[in-house]
């Protein structure tokens, strides 16, 4: 193995462990009482202040050379893919756990091919193995989902009985104080945020077939959403004393979504995937799953249940079934994806500028924070 794969599987792992800070500290603000509507204004603000003096620097000529339409389009892709994405996600992990959450996010590439198979950008040939593959991966994540939402089964309990963060929660776990028609309601508006993820990640593919500026793309979209989640929080957070920031915990999860996730994951994961590719990268997301369930039960005292591991395997393994198949699917084409950058559970997302027309191959391989 070369140096630059060594880096390569080093820096895959980095960027889920990023994305597990992400579960976490996000998790451990709402616990202690931080707005969730307020805190994605916060990040998506974070997040234009580090991206929009790069673009004025570098970009500025292309900037005033963006046209209308073009403007329209972004703020969309924005509304989807950013606002309401992030939103259903941060409700969903205020009323479930930080395991789930991560967990369903291995749903996300299913949810992108059935998205696809719609919108008749996907084909699935069921003579081939690759196609059952597909199929059957998309399946296993359904299970998964369904096991996860209606079935809890026995808890485990966590190791470690003093959390480092959300000391103000109360009870002793996370189902000590969510009721299973929350715990439900979590789960289906994270079904709601993969949809927003996926469908924007198709309508992204081709805003950046006519305009392949991929910068200015992800600057636009962090700050339309940035300005939409102002109006958003404005109408559901009326209370201003809820958008005071302290020296807390929720400022520091803002300061690191909005710096860290934003800024250095970006790089980190559009890296990666030049290098080894967007099947090569979307396989280690299950890492973030198993890193996120062991720090969400140490920090946060999360109770786990039976179910959301079982959930979790299946999701797992329809994962990888999907994996395998649009891999051996690029092999026997001759051709590799090419849409392959989504960042940002949510979670600003970028991609390569499609070539022809497999632009909406590869966005099942995405994956969302």
């Amino acid at each position: 193995m070369d140096a630059t794969s060594k880096k390569a599987y080093l820096i895959a792992i980095v960027v889920q462990l990023i994305y597990t800070g992400l579960s976490v500290l996000s998790k451990a603000a709402f616990n202690d009482g931080m707005s969730i509507f307020v805190f994605n204004f916060y990040r998506q603000a974070t997040g234009s202040l580090l991206l929009l003096p790069l673009a004025l620097l570098f970009q500025r000529k292309n900037m005033l050379s963006m046209p209308l339409v073009l403007l329209l389009k972004l703020f969309l892709c924005a509304l989807f893919g950013n606002t309401v994405s992030l939103n259903m996600y941060n409700i969903s992990l205020k009323l479930t756990s930080a395991t789930l959450v991560a967990a369903l996010g291995n749903a996300v590439p299913a949810t992108t091919l059935c998205l696809a198979l719609l919108l008749r950008m996907e084909v699935v040939d069921l003579r081939s193995s690759s196609g059952i593959a597909k199929v059957s991966g998309t399946a296993l994540c359904l299970a998964g989902v369904v096991v996860m939402a209606f079935y809890a089964g026995p808890a485990l309990s966590p190791v470690n009985h003093h959390r480092a963060f959300a000391a103000h929660a109360t009870g002793s776990g996370v189902h000590a104080t969510t009721s299973k028609a929350a715990w439900i309601e979590g789960t289906f508006l994270m079904i709601i945020n993969n949809m927003a993820f996926a469908l924007s990640a198709v309508w992204q593919a081709r805003i950046l077939k006519e305009f392949s500026n991929r910068m200015l793309v992800a600057v636009s979209l962090c700050v339309f959403s940035a300005l939409q989640s102002l109006v958003v929080a404005a109408v559901a957070e009326r209370d201003f004393s809820r958008w005071k920031l302290r020296l807390d915990i929720g400022l520091l999860a803002i300061a690191y979504t909005g710096f860290v996730v934003t800024g250095l994951t970006y790089y980190l994961q559009a890296w990666c995937v030049e290098m080894k590719g967007p099947v090569f990268f979307s396989a280690w997301l299950p890492l973030y799953s198993v890193f996120t369930m062991f720090c969400s039960t140490f920090f946060l005292g999360e109770i786990v249940h039976l179910g959301s591991i079982l959930g979790g395997i299946l999701l797992i393994g329809g994962l990888y079934s999907l994996l395998w198949g649009k891999s051996k699917e690029s092999t026997s084409d001759g051709s590799c994806s090419e849409i392959n950058k989504i960042h940002g559970p949510q979670n600003e997302q970028e991609y390569n500028k499609p070539d022809s027309h497999e632009e909406a191959k590869s966005a099942v391989t995405g994956e969302q924070v």
